[in-house]
C-alpha cells in the first residue's frame, strides 16, 4: 500500500549515524521487496538483527495435493476444519498453484512462544471470527471481524488472540499484494471512484520496543519448509522506522459497493491484486435499479480463471444451501451461474446483505488432501432441474 508512514524516532538523513543515549549506534536495516526497486522501509534497531545462535531444525509444510487437474465444481465446509492450539499447525492449505495458496485456520491460542516470518509470500489474512492484535517489529494493529490483514513477505509477526474461537481465511501470494491499478493515479493515491480510500487503511500505531537478551525462537518459511532458528535478541527492538513497506488492516465493511441500473460485473468488487490473481469483496448493497433488472448474476464462462468464493455472512442470493464458512470453487473451462430458482427469486429484490470474499486465479488451482476432507462431492449436481436428477 503506497502510503508513507513512520513511527518512533529516526535520524534526519538515511544511512547516517543515529546514536543511543550512551553514544553507541543504532543498527539500520532496509526492509524491501523486488530487490531495491519495490516498496521498502528503514528500521533502526537497538541491536544487530543478524545474531543467530542456533539452527534447530527444518521440516516441510508443502501442501499434499490430492487433485492436480480439476474440472469439477466443489463446495467445501470450511468450518469443518478442526481448531488446533498452534497458529501455524492450524493453517490448512486447501487450494494451491504457483501464484497463490488458499488456507483455512482455526487457531485456539496465540503464538507467543515463537516469531513467524513467511519469506515465500505476502499474506492476506481475513478474520471471520475472533479478535486480537497483530504484533510486528513495525508496530501493532488491532484486528477483529471482517478485517483483512495484509502482511508483506519477510515481516516478523505474532498473532495475539483475545479468545479461543478464531476462524481465518488466508491467501498467500508469491507476488506482492497491491491495491488495484485502475483505482490509483500515477502518484499512487486512491482516486475518487475507488471503493475505498486511504482513510480506511489502518496502519501500525503502537511501536513496542523490547530490549531483551535471551533465546528467541523464529519459525521462518522458505520454499515450503519451516526453518527454526534461535536468535539472541528480541526482534521487536525497533526504536523507529519510516517507509512504504509495512503491514496494514482494511475492514471489508469499509468497502463501498459500486452499483448500477443493471447487474455489474465482478471486477467492481475488486479489493486487491497480485500478479496471478485478484481478491474481491462482496458486501451489503442495493440491487440494480433498472425496472426490468435481474439482480442475480448471469451465467458466465470461467475460461481464464478458477473462481473461489468464501461465504462470510448474510443471505447468498445466487446460491442454494450455502452457509457461513462454506467455500465454492468453480474451475476454469466450464460455465457457472445461479442455482435453480435463484435467478427468478432475485427479480424485484431491492438489496442484499450478503458478505463474501472472492479469489479469482489466472492459473488452475490444485486441491489438497485437507480440501477433500471437507468437500461436498455432489455440489456439481446442484444446478440440475428436479426432473433431471
Amino acid at each position: 500500500m503506497p502510503i508513507y508512514h513512520k513511527l518512533g524516532k529516526i535520524p534526519h538523513k538515511r544511512h547516517t549515524t543515529f546514536k543511543k543515549p550512551d553514544g553507541s549506534l543504532h543498527y539500520e536495516q532496509l526492509f524491501g521487496t523486488i530487490g531495491f526497486d519495490g516498496m521498502s522501509s528503514l528500521m533502526y534497531h537497538l541491536h544487530r538483527p543478524t545474531q543467530v545462535k542456533k539452527i534447530v531444525k527444518q521440516y516441510s509444510v508443502k501442501p499434499k495435493v490430492a487433485v492436480e487437474n480439476n474440472m469439477q465444481s466443489f463446495r467445501f465446509h470450511g468450518f469443518n476444519i478442526k481448531p488446533e492450539n498452534d497458529f501455524l499447525d492450524s493453517r490448512k492449505v486447501v487450494m494451491t498453484n504457483s501464484d497463490a495458496s488458499i488456507a483455512l485456520a482455526a487457531p485456539k491460542e496465540s503464538n507467543k512462544d515463537y516469531f513467524y516470518k513467511n519469506t515465500d509470500s505476502d499474506e492476506v489474512i481475513f478474520v471471520h471470527r475472533g479478535s486480537g492484535t497483530l504484533k510486528t517489529q513495525l508496530g501493532n494493529i488491532k484486528f477483529g471481524y471482517g478485517d483483512y490483514l495484509v502482511i508483506p513477505r519477510g515481516m516478523i509477526y505474532q498473532m495475539h488472540f483475545d479468545g479461543s474461537d478464531n476462524r481465518l481465511f488466508i491467501v498467500e501470494s508469491s507476488s506482492p499484494i497491491y491495491t488495484p491499478k485502475r483505482y490509483r493515479n500515477y502518484f499512487g493515491q486512491l482516486l475518487e471512484h475507488s471503493p475505498y480510500c486511504e482513510r480506511d487503511i489502518r496502519r501500525p500505531e503502537e511501536l513496542e520496543v523490547h530490549d531483551e537478551k535471551g533465546e528467541f525462537l523464529f519459525k521462518i518459511k522458505k520454499q515450503d519448509e519451516i526453518h527454526e532458528l534461535i536468535y539472541t535478541r528480541h526482534p521487536f527492538d525497533v526504536v523507529g522506522w519510516d517507509g512504504y513497506n509495512y503491514p496494514y488492516a482494511f475492514n471489508i465493511q469499509d468497502f463501498e459497493p459500486i452499483t448500477g441500473r443493471v447487474h455489474q460485473p465482478p471486477p467492481v468488487h475488486q479489493t486487491f491484486e497480485a500478479a496471478g490473481f485478484v481478491i474481491c469483496s462482496f458486501c451489503p448493497r442495493l440491487y440494480d435499479y433498472h425496472p426490468e433488472a435481474i439482480p442475480a448474476p448471469y451465467n458466465h464462462s470461467n475460461i481464464d480463471s478458477d473462481e473461489v468464493l468464501y461465504y462470510v455472512d448474510g443471505d447468498f442470493m445466487s446460491r442454494n444451501d450455502i452457509d457461513k464458512g462454506h467455500i465454492s470453487l468453480h474451475p476454469a473451462g466450464i460455465p457457472h451461474g445461479p442455482h435453480p430458482g435463484a435467478y427468478e427469486r432475485s427479480v424485484g429484490k431491492k438489496e442484499t446483505e450478503e458478505m463474501a470474499v472472492m479469489v479469482d486465479t489466472f492459473k488452475p488451482l490444485m486441491l489438497t488432501e485437507d480440501a477433500m476432507k471437507i468437500a461436498d462431492q455432489d455440489y456439481y449436481r446442484s444446478w440440475l432441474e428436479d426432473e433431471d436428477k
